[in-house]
């Protein structure tokens, strides 16, 4: 494992994220696709979908499911919203996927799994999706990422560029091995990861390590309790789907994706307590903190 750099303010200075010109429209900041949210969960397509828009993406497309597109839409005036068909036990059916055929032509970066049903049907969906994608980045969040579960050896490493955001209990699930190993060696089984599917990796925690299939690694400290709470991880995946629209490299958005959620997170710790702050407080305090490291 290769020493891993540190994700602080002057390394977050020394690698910018790309600007809009003067006179660049909503277009040149990109498109992004949010698949996302389930009948028991479409706050998670609100919380990603917002995330998005406030990390700099022009425009945003949020897929969820039907019984819930109404609210959604609601929740979020700014996104077209595409009601997609479930099965049922409540997951998006991966036939749902050809209605965003046309879009997908047209979008810089997709967000898929926040607050999706697990199962067979998710599995599927992202495969579907992966095989329409024409080298725009994916983030693969929450239930999505199950797919490397499914996926034979021919299909992994994935020919896409693609980032995961698990967490250690997740990574346990995804690769199975203990939750304890993984904890105890949290740079090792990022990079292993890594490698393996062929995605960046963010292995979530009070210690964030990211790992690129190349071995490159970067590790990021800040932040506070807060952060574990309800709806956080999808602010989080928006994030990271809002700065790759933007045209970020997938390694770059995560960086800067984890270092803003946690940012964020110690701003209204402060101003709040160091408790009790609602996920949905964090987007609103990410285009000051993208503006004062920039």
């Amino acid at each position: 494992m290769t020493d891993p750099i540190e994700l602080d303010d002057a390394a977050l200075r020394a690698w910018s994220l790309p600007q809009p010109s003067h006179d660049d429209d909503k277009e040149a900041r990109g498109r992004v696709l949010v698949i996302a949210g389930s009948a028991e969960m479409p706050g998670a397509a609100v919380l990603a979908g917002e995330a998005a828009l406030r990390a700099g993406a022009g425009k945003l497309v949020v897929g969820t499911a039907a019984t819930v597109a109404a609210v959604v839409a609601h929740q979020l005036p700014e996104a077209r919203v595409v009601a997609l068909p479930e099965d049922e036990d409540g997951g998006l059916c991966p036939a749902g996927v050809e209605r965003l055929d046309k879009l997908l032509a047209q979008t810089g970066s997709v967000l898929v799994g926040p607050g999706m049903v697990a199962g067979t049907s998710t599995i599927r969906l992202v495969q579907a999706l992966l095989g329409r994608l024409n080298g725009q980045p994916v983030l693969l969040d929450a239930a999505a990422m199950d797919v490397v579960r499914e996926s034979s050896k021919a299909s992994l490493p994935f020919s896409c560029n693609v980032g995961m955001t698990p967490h250690a209990g997740e990574m346990a699930h995804l690769s199975g091995e203990d939750k304890k190993t993984i904890e105890s060696t949290p740079g090792d089984r990022a990079c292993i990861a890594a490698k393996t599917w062929g995605a960046v990796v963010a292995l979530k925690g009070g210690c964030t390590w990211l790992a690129a299939p190349d071995g490159r690694l970067w590790r990021h400290t800040r932040g506070n309790p807060g952060l574990a709470t309800s709806g956080s991880g999808d602010v989080l995946a928006g994030l990271v789907a809002g700065l790759m629209a933007r045209g970020a490299p997938v390694e770059q958005a995560l960086a800067w994706g984890v270092a803003l959620h946690a940012r964020a997170a110690e701003r209204l710790a402060a101003r709040v307590g160091p408790l009790g702050f609602l996920a949905r407080e964090l987007s609103a305090e990410v285009p000051a903190l993208m503006a004062a490291l920039t």
